[in-house]
């Protein structure tokens, strides 16, 4: 290694998400006195514009990295990712996102790449999974972590259920909270950015209103949010709703309002690039997640000093604090999340006193700490790279190219 080491970040897709976000910052704010940068992602994204505007930053697709799974598809993509990390010669390979964690360091260790780092934005099996499908990724995750210098976890809680499961023991993970731009959400807040919002969609400044951002995916149940909806609506007769994102449950969605007779009162935004104008719009801000990593939702919503309403899933719990910052019940606790956000609709006090406290608490998720974090961890890794070692493949058994 001569002058600066280069860092190559590898992603699936770069859609537009916490993971995907948080990777670009990084991306754009790494030190270049220190590191050269370098990004691979599959093709398709909604931020791949943005990936190619990054000043310094050497951005290739790899064009068949999908999220699917597809064997023969999959296998072409690690070959290409063999070549590419052959040709770029990368000191670290950092991995994002499920598929390109598996392939992206399997490719970094065929390709002699020294230093290999994961970062778990919430792991790939969930509850909700087929045994043989959740079983199956854990198995994906056991081989690859053989091949793994570091694990970067955004919550404490991602780390317990990787030891658990067996992939790797808790010395090779360190917690990088998932950061956000705090100045950004609490001027948004205090500088009637909110305001200017409700007046795009008509609703009054003076209506209850309760908002939920995220993807229409399954993961993060937005049909469960249209159902609490209807239950606030009801006890709550004034109170208007949002729902910010996109995704392959929109038209689930849109028939869910339709069912509840919410049309008019539950405002569908779409895709959002002004997630902190959104925030500071709502009153309650809603989390009705199956399954995460540690949604960067709910510090934006903290530092706009909104309350949050979520189900204890992963690393949810490490924000909010059941009546200190917000609530929170079990996943598809449809009635009982209705019943805190109604609560918090009706009494502006309560909202009040837990919103000021979640924003006092924030500090924690700052998006340049993060960046400085991982920084020093990748010096520590390039001063002593201590890959564990990988055992040999049964013979007959290399698998794809290795």
């Amino acid at each position: 290694m001569s002058g600066r080491p280069t860092v190559c970040h590898v992603i699936t897709r770069l859609e537009l998400g916490g993971a995907q976000q948080n990777t670009l910052y990084t991306c754009a704010h790494l030190d270049r006195q220190r590191f050269a940068v370098q990004l691979v992602s599959g093709p398709g994204g909604l931020l791949d514009d943005e990936a190619r505007r990054l000043p310094d930053v050497a951005y290739e697709q790899c064009p068949a990295l999908h999220r699917e799974v597809r064997p023969g598809r999959d296998v072409r993509a690690y070959r290409d990712l063999v070549r590419r990390l052959r040709r770029l010669a990368p000191d670290i390979v950092h991995t994002h996102s499920s598929k390109a964690g598996i392939l992206g360091r399997l490719a970094a260790r065929r390709a002699g790449v020294p230093v290999i780092v994961h970062s778990v934005h919430g792991w790939g099996f969930t509850p909700t999974q087929p045994w043989p499908v959740r079983r199956a990724f854990v198995l994906a995750e056991r081989l690859v972590a053989r091949v793994t210098d570091r694990f970067i976890a955004v919550s404490r809680a991602n780390v317990e259920r990787g030891v658990a499961e067996g992939i790797a023991p808790r010395d090779r993970f360190t917690v990088i909270r998932s950061g956000i731009e705090i100045g950004r959400f609490r001027r948004a807040a205090d500088s009637g950015e909110g305001e200017a919002l409700r007046r795009e969609i008509g609703v009054p400044q003076d209506t209850p209103l309760a908002g939920m951002v995220a993807c229409l995916k399954p993961q993060k149940a937005p049909v469960d949010f249209v159902r609490l909806a209807a239950r606030v609506a009801d006890d709550v007769p004034d109170a208007r709703f949002l729902l910010a994102g996109d995704g392959v449950l929109r038209g689930e969605v849109e028939r869910a309002v339709r069912e509840a007779g919410l049309g008019g009162r539950l405002h569908l935004l779409g895709w959002r690039r002004d997630t902190e104008r959104v925030i500071a719009a709502c009153d309650v801000l809603v989390l009705t997640s199956r399954h995460e990593g540690l949604p960067r939702v709910v510090p934006e919503a903290m530092a706009a000093g909104r309350p949050v309403v979520a189900t204890a899933v992963d690393g949810t719990p490490e924000a909010v604090s059941p009546g200190e910052t917000g609530f929170l019940r079990e996943p598809g606790d449809v009635a009982g999340l209705a019943t805190d956000v109604a609560r918090l609709l009706r009494d502006p006090a309560l909202r009040a006193r837990l919103g000021a406290a979640a924003r006092a608490r924030v500090a924690e998720w700052d998006i340049d700490a993060m960046v400085r974090a991982q920084e020093r961890l990748y010096g520590e890794m390039l001063a002593c790279p201590a890959r564990p070692a990988a055992p040999a493949p049964a013979a007959g058994r290399a698998g794809p190219g290795l």
